[in-house]
């Protein structure tokens, strides 16, 4: 071999090996419920949502080597628990994402902040995550109990709902439900007549509905979620109690649900969410592109949430040219988020990511024009009024 042959083939080896050198491998575990009340919701979607945010960004492409693999916490903490243990200590997971159930998610940033990891949680509710129990090593996404407190809450107040009567999930993020509305509904002037909790998942609601009939408040609200709400919502119309002159107000209401109810028992209803898959041309086109790959559905806000906190996690990855948990947060936190999904937003110090929410009606059957055309927009509720102001008593990361 010639000295010039050899040169050259000793450039293409340290060359191939710095692009070697250069790859980071970065491990995504998206933990949800993938069989249970929140399957529908959140499940295999969060894995497509979180594959798109890879794919859309071009990890490959610029070094990133991004593994994504998922579980079933089933609704239980214990089970969660064990499974973010074995992801971080055994399989070498970087980044936990979604975990719907607001007791699974709190066990899991607990154990996320003793490893030194990543929690970017888009499926739970309760504002502790970013209150008593913050973590430097958690973001909260999508949305929390305080911003649909705000929204549906005082929205319905002011159309007349002044008397409540709360039907509440037993678990985390329930009670939370319950008392971030309870305290918009007493600010906006109205009154809580009452309450009862159900257990968590629920099945027959009959005792339960029968307790807020019989307490006569103009508004019952559905403090729970996914197939607790499609239940409970689905006995109440067999019990008369809409027809009966009260009010249903779904406190967290997904466009899933909406569609396992039909418009003909949803039409009316109330909500908050932070991204409709018909709002813009942006947040269309990826819906169809998310449908495509997930048998025709379009994504909630908790798959839009997976996907635009994948999507700003990996820009912190290639920004600060590692995966280290340390960096890579405070570039998060540092830098503003912008996706086609949310828009523009921020992460806070105590983990919070702030963005505008969106208060929606539940159309009418015959105002759809075709399939999963289901709200329409009444308002924007802007980022800086959408959740909780930062609270240096409630999270000590606030100084």
């Amino acid at each position: 071999m010639g000295i010039k042959t050899w040169l050259l083939a000793t450039t293409f080896i340290v060359g191939a090996f710095s692009a070697a050198q250069a790859q980071i491998p970065v491990k995504l575990g998206v933990l949800n419920d993938r069989s249970g009340v929140y399957a529908d919701l959140s499940g295999e979607g969060s894995v497509i949502a979180a594959r798109l945010a890879a794919e859309d960004f071009k990890a490959a492409e610029k070094g990133i080597n991004v593994d994504i693999i998922s579980a079933d916490h089933q609704n239980k903490p214990d089970v969660g628990s064990n499974i973010a243990r074995q992801w971080y200590d055994r399989d070498g997971v970087d980044v936990i994402l979604d975990v719907p159930t607001s007791s699974v998610a709190l066990a899991v940033s607990q154990i996320t902040r003793e490893k030194n990891k990543v929690l970017i949680a888009s499926g739970p509710g309760a504002t502790e995550l970013t209150g008593k129990q913050c973590s430097p090593n958690t973001i909260h996404w999508t949305y929390d109990t305080y911003s649909l407190g705000k929204g549906t809450g005082s929205a319905v107040v002011a159309q007349g709902g002044d008397t409540w009567y709360f039907l509440t999930a037993d678990y985390a993020f329930g009670h939370a439900l319950e008392r971030d509305t309870a305290e918009v509904v007493k600010n906006a002037g109205g009154k809580v007549l009452g309450q009862v909790k159900h257990p968590f998942p629920g099945g027959d609601f009959s005792s339960f509905l029968l307790q807020a009939q019989a307490s006569n408040a103009k508004v019952i609200g559905l403090a729970n979620a996914g197939g607790d709400t499609i239940n409970a919502i689905k006995q109440a119309s067999e019990f008369g109690i809409v027809a009966g002159g009260q009010t249903l107000a779904g406190l967290l209401v997904f466009l899933s649900e909406v569609h396992a109810l039909g418009l003909e028992a949803a039409q009316g209803l109330v909500l908050t969410e932070a991204f409709y898959w018909d709002q813009n041309d942006g947040t269309r086109e990826w819906s169809e592109r998310f449908a495509a790959q997930h048998g025709g559905k379009k994504p909630t806000m908790v798959h839009a949430g997976v996907y635009s906190g994948t999507l700003h996690y990996l820009k912190g990855v290639e920004a600060t040219k590692s995966k280290d948990p340390e960096k890579v947060l405070q570039w998060m936190r540092d830098n503003p988020s912008e996706d086609p999904l949310f828009g523009k937003g921020e992460v806070r110090v105590d983990g919070r990511h702030v963005h505008d929410m969106y208060l929606f009606k539940v159309k009418a059957p015959g105002d759809s024009k075709g399939p999963w055309d289901y709200y329409e927009q009444l308002a924007v509720i802007p980022a800086a009024d959408a959740f909780r102001p930062l609270d240096g008593e409630a999270c000590n990361l606030v100084k």
